[in-house]
């Protein structure tokens, strides 16, 4: 990960841009430039990633233009061979293609790309800022306008709050020009639905994301994966494993008395061969890290929450025992393929129209839990599920093929590695269970209980009443939010709502979001 800042107003100087651009130190450690370009500033901190050496750093600039970009560029060495007869190259980095790839196609670049990415350019030739986002929003940007009305481009809430009183995610897929937000690609529109029949739809499946996780693994610094024993980041690894020279490095964590998940994940890793760790953490851990966590998320979700306080102890343990630089994960597999709740879809077209919403929403969710607990221990994030040719195929298959009626979730993907020893039986047909669940029930249960501890009824019903957007509804979800005023006042609205279940579909009209509260979770949770 790194850390980008536009500051779109020549009014601004270096000194108040530092005071909120090195609230991000942590996602780009290595160094630190700003550039002064005659009608603003922008910024980058390094996460040395590829091209490791000082001619990486941005911001790069060629001829009067500039960029900032955290991302990876996959495939960039085909544009860098097309654009070389033209264009100087003085980097490995593979960022450096942008600024020629924007000379030659203007706006119509963005589409181009196969990346996950959020950069900022500044065009020298017209004076106009344009910024852009990935189509899933896996890299984050957020956008702020300060009281002269200057916009402000920058990685993370935290880096605007000094500026603006209102901060919002910046859209996924689009672009930024004078003034606007354009919309370049959506990710989850079908062109034409799938009509493959299973054999092919499983090969498709079972290619596109072996090719996905072979992409994320060219890395000029260590690479690790996470490893929770469930079907997703299990399949990650598997694959990973058999593309690597040498044993991967897999992580798990869980809760000191109850972790369900540490015994799946140690089966995975002895049968895929990988250096295992397992992380122990405590209810002191949890409770410790909890104010930590909802600062770096910038959330009040509560299943945005709960399930990050592992996801960041187990970064934390990697960032202080290890040189590993880039992480692994395995989200977004549930927006595609289905959560727990989704078995009670009433139709195959209720159950798409839920994936599309998931997966348009990732970036408060999901997405943002995995960038913000990695870059906050100066990691990268990489999401082999989110690979874009991937996501694309898997939201055009007729949702008829990808409703549970199979008694099993996730069929599909289950199907397309049943052969090849990829994982054993048990693993590879596993139930379900939430991340933050298998870290351990008791982890979930400490927290609800210290949110029980922390407000009388009527204190509860009284705090509630402030707050009108996604207003809490639980003692916990009351805690979350108090927790996320102190960093965000006025900013809820960055979040459109509690992460639930569709209420609205029958088995799912629930007050929790955990999907142990489900009629259906059933061996999940063993």
């Amino acid at each position: 990960m790194c850390s980008i800042m536009g500051y779109c107003t020549a009014k601004i100087t270096v000194e108040k841009f530092r005071e909120g651009f090195d609230k991000t130190l942590s996602r780009g450690p290595d160094d630190t430039k700003i550039v002064d370009t005659g009608i603003g500033l922008l910024g980058f901190h390094r996460l040395s990633i590829m091209g490791l050496h000082p001619e990486g750093m941005q911001p790069f600039c060629l001829d009067k233009n500039y960029v900032v970009c955290n991302g990876e560029i996959y495939g960039f060495d085909k544009f860098k061979s097309e654009l070389s007869a033209k264009y100087a190259f003085k980097s490995e980095s593979d960022c450096e293609i942008i600024l020629p790839l924007y000379k030659e196609y203007g706006l119509d670049m963005f589409g181009m790309l196969d990346s996950e990415f959020a950069m900022i350019i500044y065009d020298g030739e017209t004076g106009e800022y344009i910024a852009a986002r990935d189509p899933i929003g896996i890299r984050p940007l957020y956008y702020g306008y300060d009281g002269d009305g200057a916009i402000v481009f920058a990685s993370e809430p935290q880096n605007i709050v000094p500026y603006s009183d209102r901060i919002m995610p910046f859209p996924p897929g689009h672009y930024y020009y004078k003034g606007r937000f354009i919309q370049y690609r959506d990710i989850t529109a079908v062109d034409a639905v799938c009509r493959d029949d299973m054999d092919t739809v499983c090969k498709n499946i079972h290619d596109k994301l072996t090719a996905g996780v072979k992409k994320r693994l060219v890395s000029d610094a260590k690479v690790g994966f996470l490893l929770s024993g469930g079907l997703d980041s299990s399949l990650v690894c598997s694959i990973a494993a058999r593309n690597s020279a040498e044993p991967i490095r897999t992580f798990a964590i869980g809760m000191s008395g109850d972790a369900i998940d540490l015994k799946y994940a140690r089966q995975v890793a002895d049968y895929i061969g990988s250096a295992h760790t397992e992380v122990i953490i405590t209810k002191d851990d949890v409770l410790g890290a909890l104010e930590k966590t909802v600062q770096i998320l910038g959330t009040f979700d509560i299943t945005t929450v709960r399930a990050s306080i592992g996801m960041y102890l187990v970064c934390k343990y990697i960032h202080e025992h290890t040189d590993i630089r880039v992480i692994l994960t395995g989200e977004i597999s549930d927006e595609l393929f289905g959560y727990k709740y989704t078995d009670f879809a009433p139709d195959a077209e209720a159950f798409q129209k839920e994936s599309e919403k998931r997966v348009r929403e990732l970036h408060m969710y999901d997405v943002l839990r995995a960038d913000r607990c990695i870059s906050a221990n100066s990691l990268e994030a990489r999401v082999p599920f989110g690979d874009l040719d991937f996501v694309k195929y898997v939201m055009a298959i007729d949702p008829e093929m990808k409703l549970n009626k199979y008694s099993k979730g996730k069929y599909l993907l289950r199907h397309a590695f049943e052969h090849g020893d990829y994982l054993p039986p048990e693993i590879l047909w596993r139930e379900k269970a939430a991340f933050s669940d298998a870290v351990g029930h008791s982890m979930v249960d400490y927290l609800k209980e210290y949110a029980e501890n922390m407000y009388t009824d009527e204190q509860f019903k009284k705090l509630c009443g402030k707050y009108t957007h996604a207003a809490p509804f639980t003692k916990e979800s009351l805690l979350y939010r108090e927790l996320f005023e102190q960093y965000y006042r006025g900013q809820a609205e960055m979040i459109a709502d509690f992460w639930m279940p569709n209420k609205s579909w029958e088995g799912c009209n629930v007050d929790d979001p955990s999907a142990r509260v489900l009629s259906n979770y059933g061996e999940s949770g063993k």
